[in-house]
């Protein structure tokens, strides 16, 4: 595989919910986790050194190929979020977390010579897409020659774009949709409506930004402003990124950076990714 490019960037997606005291900052893109079946509660006895965080136990499961060198493969599927809820049918399947999770064992396994980052996703919360790559740029610095792939599915955009910015090579299938580079703040406004039915907001707050984007309300122009300062600080922070990883100039990335998705061909073209292939690949 080239080395061209040792990262690739995703967009990042903040969302801003009004009637909450804070809003939250999103990136849209996806999480997973592929070579494992159980998580233990309780680190393993033959690496007590380490702390359960730092060492999870997992059972490892061999998936195909000889030799001596052990390969991790990490699905990184669905929304990417910190801390993901158990829901009604049960715990999220390759949550974030438990990628996590999987890129630190492995940082810590020193027979561990690769990851193979296996994305489908669209994208989810800015801390947790910053997370992920953090961990996999930590696990190629932890250990002499060890490489990061990042293998693109159905979508690999905005989160799962930056997520992957760790990777040594990006490896994209024929279909692949991926980029998606940029910022949003996005919420509802309900004044109109509750106007109409009757609903008036009462708000005790301590400071006149306390309720930015309040749904009750216009959009007040100076807070606005504000917004679209913490927009562009992120995606000013996404462009570096991308830049540097795939070893593009900034104004290059700029042109790119608008939100625009992009098919497998033309990301091999603008240097988003480093092939075109599939698992063999």
């Amino acid at each position: 595989m080239s080395e061209k490019g040792k990262k690739g960037h995703g967009c990042l997606w903040a969302t801003a919910i009004a009637g909450v005291t804070i809003f939250g900052i999103a990136i849209a893109a996806v999480t997973a986790w592929a070579a494992f079946r159980g998580m233990a509660t309780r680190a393993l006895s033959a690496n007590t050194d380490f702390g359960a965080d730092e060492f999870p136990a997992f059972e490892e499961v061999w998936a195909s190929g000889q030799g001596d060198a052990k390969v991790v493969r990490i699905p990184l599927r669905g929304m990417i979020l910190l801390d993901e809820e158990s829901g009604i049918f049960g715990p999220p399947i390759g949550s974030t977390d438990t990628a996590l999770a999987s890129i630190q064992r492995a940082t810590h396994d020193p027979d561990v010579a690769a990851i193979i980052l296996d994305v489908d996703s669209g994208g989810g919360g800015i801390t947790a897409s910053d997370a992920l790559y953090h961990a996999l740029e930590n696990f190629r610095l932890a250990g002499e020659g060890r490489k990061v792939i990042a293998f693109f599915g159905d979508v690999a955009a905005s989160g799962a774009y930056y997520a992957s910015a760790g990777a040594d090579c990006i490896v994209a299938r024929p279909t692949t949709i991926t980029g998606s580079i940029g910022v949003l703040i996005q919420t509802l406004n309900f004044q109109t409506l509750a106007e109409k039915v009757g609903v008036q907001d009462v708000t005790i707050k301590s400071g006149a930004n306390k309720d930015m984007l309040n749904p009750f309300r216009k959009p007040q122009p100076e807070q606005v402003a504000l917004l679209q300062g913490v927009v562009d600080d992120l995606h000013d922070r996404f462009v570096r990124i991308v830049a540097e990883g795939r070893s593009l100039d900034v104004e290059v990335v700029e042109k790119i950076a608008d939100g625009r998705v992009f098919t497998a061909q033309t990301a091999l073209d603008l240097g988003l990714v480093d092939e075109i292939g599939y698992w063999e690949t």
